[in-house]
């Protein structure tokens, strides 16, 4: 049976090199170290700042007895080197520090913010930016992404929560976020993955040199790296969900997708119309070649007048194949009302009032689909169909674009690591490598080749059988 450590490195290495490609943080200008950044913490400026609701700095978190132990601890469920992890190995901790290099200071100059550090457009995601008054005295903005970006302020329940007989609901009670109810982690992750009403990445950002932004739940949670443990794991509970990397994985695509349908809901209504970072950027941005050689002109241009950015559709490429095996009572009925979406936002002009209505009505779907997606049970059945649907749907997912090629890439190596480690396959070796020509097609966008990506897909899907 494959280890969970290594399903990680496998994953790792193949998704590092899609993150190359889609790179989460700007390059950083140096790497701090764990000894020049050691916590500034004492009990003292603890107890002054116990009020609920203030953030006290990821350096409350750093004692050895609690999060900074050097190894983990196996006898808990507590690791206890969780901010040894995240100061060493986690991108998160470095996200201030993109700020202070040369790339940095010239998008913020490209975009008229001033300096990048002290901007609240870039300090939004790239630290923990909240109010002076709910500060503690141990506070600094420079710790990046840290704990209490994801965990929600500690004041109110650092001291209590090491109590023997104190729970996880009395932590949520005062402060903490709840982060192992699947769908508000993903909603935690997709603020600054994707963005919200308060802060996004959009084509000006871009245009300046940001990443665009992408996301899979389960592939994220593993390359962060993991520094928790998951149901099904040693040291779990007996009875836990050996199958909780699917249901990461669906809950994350349902989530995702309503998210971003919000998103758009919300900009139609802005001032910027269209926004184009909503559209399939390498339509527009790809290397031109001779119309004998261009797959595109090839594929044609179906559903729209040639000429026209098409909506990007990645965030519907996988949760349709999902739905389509998990509710197919509805999949049809969603399928209509995301064709009518794309083709909207595939005008030169979309209709704002149109797009509002038809991108808000589509969430709400989105939402009663994840009703059925949490009440699944999952098993090695249900994980294998999805598996082999995915990878059967080789030329509809690689024809859409590269964004779309990357979701499906991420999906089906999760569900295949997750389907590996519970019901061992005998041809597992010949997956992993036609699993990892996948992450290959997508090393240089410019040269995406929809037919090698779906020559991939087939392989993957002919294993499978």
């Amino acid at each position: 049976m494959t280890t969970r450590l290594e399903a990680a490195h496998s994953r790792t290495r193949n998704s590092s090199l899609l993150l190359a490609i889609f790179i989460i943080f700007a390059l950083v200008p140096f790497k701090a170290s764990a000894q020049s950044r050691r916590p500034r913490f004492s009990l003292a400026s603890a107890k002054s700042d116990d009020a609920v609701g203030k953030y006290t700095g990821p350096g409350s978190c750093a004692s050895t007895t609690c999060h900074g132990s050097i190894g983990p601890r196996t006898d808990n469920r507590v690791l206890q080197n969780e901010y040894s992890i995240w100061i060493v190995k986690d991108q998160h901790s470095k996200a201030y520090a993109a700020l202070t290099g040369a790339l940095g200071e010239r998008m913020a100059k490209i975009l008229s913010l001033g300096s990048a550090e002290t901007a609240p457009k870039c300090l939004a995601c790239h630290a923990l930016n909240v109010p002076q008054s709910q500060r503690g005295r141990t506070f600094e903005l420079s710790e990046g992404v840290s704990c209490e970006s994801c965990h929600g302020p500690a004041a109110g329940w650092l001291g209590p929560h090491t109590e023997r007989d104190w729970t996880h609901e009395k932590s949520i009670a005062v402060g903490m976020y709840d982060t192992r109810d699947l769908t508000k982690r993903t909603e935690k992750c997709l603020s600054c993955h994707l963005g919200n009403d308060e802060k996004s990445v959009d084509h000006e950002m871009i245009a300046a040199g940001h990443p665009d932004l992408f996301f899979e739940l389960d592939t994220f949670s593993d390359v962060m790296p993991r520094h928790w443990k998951v149901p099904g794991e040693p040291g779990e509970a007996p009875g836990t969900d050996p199958w909780y990397n699917v249901r990461e994985l669906t809950t994350g695509q349902a989530v995702q997708l309503r998210q971003s349908l919000l998103r758009l809901a919300s900009r139609s209504r802005g001032k910027v119309w269209p926004e184009y970072s909503e559209l399939q950027c390498y339509a527009c941005h790809h290397s031109l070649t001779p119309p004998e050689q261009s797959w595109r002109q090839a594929r044609g241009y179906p559903g729209r007048r040639p000429g026209n950015p098409p909506w990007n559709p990645s965030r519907y490429t996988v949760f349709h194949d999902v739905v389509q095996q998990l509710d197919g009572e509805n999949a049809e009925r969603f399928d209509t009302e995301l064709a009518h979406l794309s083709q909207l936002m595939s005008q030169l002009n979309p209709d704002r009032d149109a797009v509002a209505a038809l991108a808000t009505n589509s969430a709400h779907l989105a939402d009663e689909l994840m009703s059925k997606i949490n009440s699944t049970v999952y098993d090695p059945a249900i994980t294998l169909h999805l598996l082999q649907k995915i990878s059967a749907d080789a030329e509809n997912i690689s024809a859409q674009d590269e964004h779309s090629a990357a979701q499906a890439a991420m999906a089906i190596q999760s569900l295949f690591l997750a389907y590996d480690q519970n019901e061992k396959l005998q041809n597992s070796a010949q997956l992993r490598v036609a699993i990892k020509g996948l992450f290959q097609e997508l090393q240089n966008p410019s040269a995406y080749d929809p037919a090698r990506f779906a020559g991939h897909m087939k392989e993957v899907n002919a294993l499978l059988r």
